[in-house]
């Protein structure tokens, strides 16, 4: 078998699995087989599933980095399935919130993503990952053209959007936040340093 076909048929769905683990805990620990979900169930999975989105798009950033350091670009074949598991999370999130925390109760939903900053950060950040998995497609990017890759830009600010409000949902305790916050700093200055290296290179 070789390395193409290795990667589709053996590492792809060891990933898919491996990124589904949180999801099936969370199942497990609403019915009482993996664990329990304490004095606050409905607060416990909105927290797991957005720690999980946080998770998988500092993961799917990490991609890049990756392979560009280490010369291996078979990596870059994850970065979509990462990406839309990022967007898988963000929407649980977004949907516990949505039918648990607030019983579809469309006036004060409205006026809390008017209203609380957090939630309104939260959203526009589920927006655009939206946004990205509707168009995620090699059918999608070849309609789009150039604007397709103008939109996948679109990660750094749901990324940047998804610390940010997770920060500004917690009360007291910001060392977690703090540690998205410096992962997504090392990031995305990987990236500007290497965009400046380049331009100074050819200038």
């Amino acid at each position: 078998m070789n390395s193409l076909k290795q990667i589709r048929f053996v590492w792809k769905p060891v990933v898919f699995a491996l990124c589904l683990l949180p999801a099936l805990k969370a199942v497990g620990d609403t019915f009482g087989w993996t664990g329990d979900l304490g004095a606050n169930p409905v607060e416990a999975l909105q927290d797991h599933f957005g720690n999980w989105a946080l998770r998988f798009l500092m993961i799917a950033l990490a991609v890049t980095p990756l392979r560009q350091l280490s010369g291996r670009n078979w990596l870059s074949r994850f970065r979509r399935p990462l990406g839309l598991f990022a967007f898988f999370y963000a929407l649980m999130h977004f949907l516990v919130w949505l039918i648990l925390d607030q019983s579809l109760l469309w006036q004060a939903i409205k006026e809390d993503i008017v209203e609380r900053p957090f939630i309104t950060l939260g959203f526009v950040a589920v927006l655009i990952l939206l946004a990205m998995a509707l168009t995620s497609t090699a059918g999608m990017r070849r309609r789009l053209g150039r604007r397709w890759q103008q939109l996948h830009y679109g990660v750094y600010l749901a990324a940047i959007l998804g610390v940010w409000h997770y920060w500004w949902q917690v009360k007291k305790d910001i060392s977690e936040p703090l540690i998205y916050a410096l992962i997504l700093s090392a990031l995305l200055g990987y990236r500007l340093f290497r965009r400046w290296h380049r331009t100074h290179r050819h200038g």
